[in-house]
This record gives structure tokens, sequence and C-alpha cells, in this order.
């Protein structure tokens, strides 16, 4: 007779698989749980079905989510948080109710290499949708942000973040499948499991590369008054905060400064309509005698506002300007916002920001020689496709990215050190060093193969001086863009197409093979 603990264990695999999950992630940063994740929740969920597949990863999903992007709620309350890890577990439910239907049958008809096949290519496809839908998707807490400290995450390189989260999946599915050829005597799936488990790692061994030419740059953490939603209630303060950030920063900057990079947000008082503004940010300029990049509300067009990048030179003219691509849904702009008004007042909190239309390119001048800056603005440092648009707009001009944010929102939780090693995978990914600018931390200098220096803490005023190198190279990740999630995209559709056809097969089972099926596979 069934047992309630037989019943409870693939609840629990799934469960301890989303709790695994969000510990790989800063904080804690226990990357080596992320493959162990991957496999409890394929162990739980591949030979399950669809139906139960769907509830198991909606479970793990929850358990994922809801911790990671705890920092979501810190001011706006439980409702949208719990509303975006709901929305975010519903991938992992979908992914875990394909693998769950096409498992089933591939195992069921001795397929058991294919069957374990559908893991490592249903992480890549799930992470692909969720990072491109709904209204442009939200890709944070991929597998592949999770490694910067891991030696798999130089295998960004070659194929990108996606090719990242690969490397970690089939990690995982190799302890699953040598888990499962442990329990059913079967030599050689242990020792697949094992090859699987192990081979990724090899990617590690590969140096990346660090040359280039060292520019000298600096970059400003004014800080706010307080965190929180009215961070930016004392606009002029932040503002001040980062002219007297720059001011300090000139005493002791070296002769051949070439740029200076203030945060994102740190004067949301629109300089081309406030005098004051444009004088306090010339005062600035005119400390350092260099090229300053500014994080910038402008309230344009009519009705609505911008998040830019100012890119000011010496000599006063008008500055250069990108324009941020993707503003944050249900953060930067409402979609649909007298729907979501009935769910929670907290719609109401949000800007009416409109998007840009080009990638940034800033050419800045500099007596060792000319270079190019590649603006991103906050949450796009995480959207694979933005950070390649910027590489490539360089033109093949020594280069490097710059991403300015803004955590004062988040307060003291983990989402600054998330983003921050998104940063680290980006650099090594488009081998470009990064000047990560936060106006309350952290900020710091990644070289291109993810070593980081002058890092901050948060809610600190603090300025950082370094000398990141200027590169030109595309990386195979690069050029090879997006067709590592398309070919995941095609094997999974191939495999799930497959078991349904060998599905047709009738097939006779004993009692002990069909108790099998109800256990997880490892």
């Amino acid at each position: 007779m069934p047992t309630p603990l037989r019943y409870a264990a693939r609840p629990a695999a799934a469960v301890t698989a989303g709790l695994c999950l969000w510990l790989a992630f800063p904080e804690p940063n226990l990357w080596w749980l992320a493959p162990v994740g991957v496999a409890l929740l394929g162990a739980a969920t591949l030979t399950a079905g669809a139906a139960r597949g769907f509830g198991l990863g909606l479970l793990a999903g929850w358990a994922f989510f809801v911790p990671v992007l705890s920092w979501s709620g810190v001011y706006v309350g439980a409702v949208p948080w719990f509303a975006l890890a709901t929305l975010e577990a519903s991938y992992v439910a979908v992914m875990s109710a394909v693998v769950g239907y096409a498992g089933r049958r591939l195992v069921g008809n001795g397929h058991v290499g294919a069957a374990l096949a559908l893991v490592p290519l249903g992480w890549v496809v799930q992470e692909w949708a969720r990072g491109s839908t709904p209204y442009g998707g939200f890709p944070w807490a991929r597998l592949a942000f999770s490694q910067a400290d891991s030696a798999l995450a130089p295998l960004a390189r070659w194929l990108g973040a996606p090719g990242v989260t690969l490397a970690v999946a089939v990690v995982g599915t190799g302890l699953l499948a040598a888990a499962y050829g442990l329990s059913e005597g079967r030599r050689g799936v242990v020792v697949t499991g094992v090859v699987l488990a192990v081979a990724p790692w090899a990617g590690g061994l590969v140096p990346l590369p660090t040359d280039g030419r060292e520019v000298a740059v600096g970059f400003v953490q004014g800080n706010v008054p307080r965190a929180g939603l009215e961070f930016n209630a004392e606009r002029r303060a932040v503002l001040d905060n980062h002219v007297r950030g720059t001011e300090e920063l000139a005493r002791r900057a070296p002769e051949d400064l070439s740029l200076v990079v203030w945060p994102e947000n740190s004067s949301d008082i629109d300089p081309f309509r406030n005098a004051d503004a444009a004088e306090q940010i010339q005062r600035a300029q005119d400390a350092v005698g260099v090229p300053l990049v500014v994080g910038a509300v402008l309230a344009e067009p009519v009705g609505a506002s911008s998040n830019v990048s100012l890119f000011y030179v010496p000599g006063g003219a008008e500055p250069s300007r990108y324009t941020k691509l993707h503003p944050v849904p249900f953060a930067e702009y409402i979609p649909n916002r007298e729907f979501f008004r009935v769910f929670s007042a907290a719609a109401d909190l949000a800007g009416n920001f409109v998007p840009g239309e080009e990638v940034g390119v800033f050419d800045v001048p500099a007596a060792a020689g000319d270079y190019v800056v590649l603006p991103t603005i906050c949450f796009e440092v995480a959207y694979d496709g933005l950070m390649r648009d910027a590489v490539l707009a360089g033109g093949g001009e020594e280069s490097l990215l710059l991403v300015q944010t803004n955590n004062a929102t988040f307060g003291y939780t983990a989402e600054s050190e998330q983003q921050f090693a998104i940063s680290r995978i980006r650099a090594i990914e488009h081998g470009r060093s990064v000047v990560h600018v936060s106006t309350v931390g952290v900020s710091g200098f990644v070289g291109p193969d993810g070593a980081v220096s002058g890092k901050t803490g948060l809610f600190t005023a603090d300025q950082g001086l370094g000398r990141p190198v200027v590169r030109s190279e595309l990386t195979p990740a690069d050029r090879v863009g997006g067709a590592p999630e398309w070919l995941a995209a095609t094997a999974l559709l191939v495999l799930v197409l497959g078991s349904s056809r060998s599905s047709r097969r009738v097939r006779v089972l004993e009692p002990t093979a069909r108790a099998r099926e109800d256990h997880p596979v490892a």
C-alpha cells in the first residue's frame, strides 16, 4: 500500500530544488548548489507526466523565486512581490510539465538518454521565454547569473549566458543520470552521468583574455539621503552628493584621467529645464576637466519621462544622450495601469517612462587615444540582446561597457550583489571591461575575465579610480548571438514530438515497473 512518505517524495524534492537554486545566488552565493537544484527538479519531474510536472515545477518555482526576488517587495509590499514570483515560477512550471510529459514517455520506452536531454534543453528554453515575455520579459535569476565565481563562468565567452545555463543544467543532469544509473544498476548510465557532471568544468581551464589598452576612469557613488521609494524626495541632495563626490575624486585623480561616470538617477532634476542643475553638473565637470557621464531623468516627451545617460564633454556643447531602450514594466511604467490598480495601489507609484530608439555610443577623446563607452541602464544588463547590440554598435572600436544603476529602491537586500554578478558574466561574455556604478552601491570595475576591483559597499558615499582595459574584439558569443537558444528550442521540440509518437506503442507494465514509474528517476 502506498505510504504518505512516498507521495511526499516528489514535492519535497521540488521544494528542495527551488531552495538550492535560491541559495546559489548572491547572497549567500553558494553557486555549486545550482546543479544540485537542477538535478533534484529533474528527479521530481522527469517521469511525473504533464499535470503533475506542472504542479511540481510551480512548487520549485515558488521556493526559488519568492526568496531570490524578495528585494522586489521591500517597499511596495507583498502583493507585487508574490505576483512577480508567481509569474516567474509559472515558466518553471510549464518547463516541468513539458519535461514530465515527454520524459515519462521516453523513459517508458527505454529512451533514457533522450529523456535526460530534456532537462538542460528545457532550462535554456524556459529562461529564453521568461526573459522575453510578457512585456519584454524579466530575465533575472537565470542559472548563468549564479555562476560569476564558478569555473563555468568562462563558458559565457563562447555561448553567452545561455551557454552557461546549459552547462549548469548539464552538470545537474549528469548528477541525475548517475543517481538513476546507481538505482537501476546500470553501470553505463552511471559512467555517462559522471562524464556529464564533470565535462563542462573543463571550459574553465581555458584562460580568458585580459589584454588591452588601459585607460584611467573614475566613478562617483554619491549615496542618497534615505533608502526606499522616496530616495529622490530630496533630488537636489542626491545631485549635490555626486557633485561633491566628483570634486573629491578630482583631488586624487591621475593626470591621465579620461572619464568620470555617475550612476542612474544621479540627477533626477532635468538639467535641460533647470539651470541650477545644469550649473551643478558643469561645476563637477570643471573640477575633473574630462568627459562626464550623468544618469538623469528628463521631463520629455510631453506628459512622460525619459531615463537617460548624458555625455558631457569639456567645452560646453550640449551633451549626447542615450535613452534607456527597455524601461522596466511595473516599475518605470505600468502597462494596462487601470487593470493593475484594482489589485494594488502600488500601480500608481510607477512612472511613465518611454523607451529610446537607438543604442548608446559615446566617443571619449583621450590624450593617449580615443575610445568608446557603451552605456546600459540598470536592469538592461540582464537582457542578452541589449548587451550584444551595445557591443556590436561599438563598430569594432576599442570600448568598455558602462552599467549605470540605482539600487536605492531595494534597500539592504541582495539585489545589488545579484546585479553586480550579472555584470561580471557580461564582461566575460563580451570580452569587455565593465564600469558598474550605483547611486548607493555596489559599484566597481570588472575586467574582461570577470575579475573585480574597487568594489564599494552599500549606502556609502564613495569614489572609485581604476584602469580598465579597452578592447575591440568580438567574442564567439557576440558572433553566434541567439543561435544557442534557437538550437535548444528546436532540439527540445524534436524530443517532445518524438516522445508523442513513441507513446503510441502499446505497452503492458508489470506491477513493479508501474510502481517504478510512480517514483522519481533518482
